[in-house]
């Protein structure tokens, strides 16, 4: 009998590839390496789904923030006080009371804290004593202390009169204005240099180095005070007046009263009513009440006698 040849016709595929689709929108495409008698065609479809391939698409953003508070990320301290801004501003007390243990403890707190500014910061210093002047500038007293004379390490010349006791010095004619500091390595060095190097000078009058602070253009972000000691009679009427004023303009002061509790109400004041904190530092360097600070015995006077 006569057999008919069955000639099976064999299917060829072409299947034309288009480009990649962006990460967002890629098909995953299965392929085979046999030839079946049944034609599977290759649906092209579009996903909402994020692809799970990091690129530079539009899946992540180019980095991450580093802001904290003013942009500026982390700070330094200032016996345990935190100081965090883009402009820092340390007034210290360099009046003559701050003899001793207070001295030692405030040149190595105040050096620590300056070496641990980020480069990114501003800084500056300014001591006071009757007189208030910018770290590093020299401080001529006059016979009597009735009136002193700042040589300022930039070019000019700044008065200072006493009205009348340790707690009243005025400005006499120009005023003077402080510039900030880049908070360079070379800067730094310089800084801690004057700060092992400024002498102290007689006097305490919280005016004045408050007054420079608020001159200042622009303003500091925080301002850390220490001092040992009172301003006189009207030191709590001097901290409202200022810490008033620090909170209309934005401005954070923080206190340190370095082993004397007599200025505690009054330096709460001023840091309290800015947005800031007050601390009290015994002999050791470290926070403690009011109450926990050593009082010193009485000296007891030599008895009367034969030699």
């Amino acid at each position: 009998e006569d057999t008919d040849d069955i000639v099976k016709k064999k299917i060829t595929r072409a299947v034309e590839r288009k480009p990649s689709a962006p990460s967002s929108a890629m098909a995953k495409v299965i392929a085979a390496n046999t030839v079946s008698d049944v034609a599977i065609p290759v649906p092209e479809t579009e996903s909402d789904l994020p692809s799970l391939d990091f690129g530079n698409g539009d899946d992540f953003g180019d980095g991450w923030g580093d802001g904290d508070d003013w942009g500026g990320g982390s700070g330094t301290t200032f016996f345990g006080t935190k100081l965090v801004g883009e402009r820092i501003l340390y007034i210290i007390d360099y009046s003559a009371s701050m003899g001793g243990i207070k001295d030692k403890l405030m040149r190595k707190e105040l050096s620590d804290s300056v070496n641990k500014l980020p480069h990114d910061k501003k800084y500056q210093m300014i001591f006071f004593a009757g007189p208030a002047w910018v770290a590093g500038d020299e401080v001529k007293m006059q016979a009597g202390r009735k009136a002193a004379t700042i040589d300022a390490k930039g070019g000019g010349k700044y008065d200072w009169v006493c009205k009348g006791g340790a707690h009243n010095w005025v400005t006499d004619g120009k005023e003077q204005q402080p510039e900030w500091i880049e908070a360079t390595d070379r800067k730094i060095k310089a800084s801690r240099k004057i700060i092992a190097g400024d002498k102290l000078v007689w006097g305490t009058d919280w005016r004045g180095p408050l007054e420079m602070a608020f001159r200042m253009d622009p303003l500091p972000n925080v301002i850390i005070f220490m001092t040992d000691g009172s301003t006189g009679g009207g030191a709590n009427a001097i901290a409202e007046k200022y810490s008033s004023l620090a909170r209309r303009k934005g401005l954070i002061i923080n206190t340190i009263s370095l082993m004397e509790p007599r200025a505690a109400e009054a330096m709460k004041i001023l840091a309290e009513d800015s947005g800031g904190t007050f601390s009290l530092i015994n002999e050791n360097g470290q926070k403690v009440k009011a109450g926990d600070l050593k009082k010193k015995a009485p000296k007891k006077k030599p008895k009367k006698g034969k030699k």
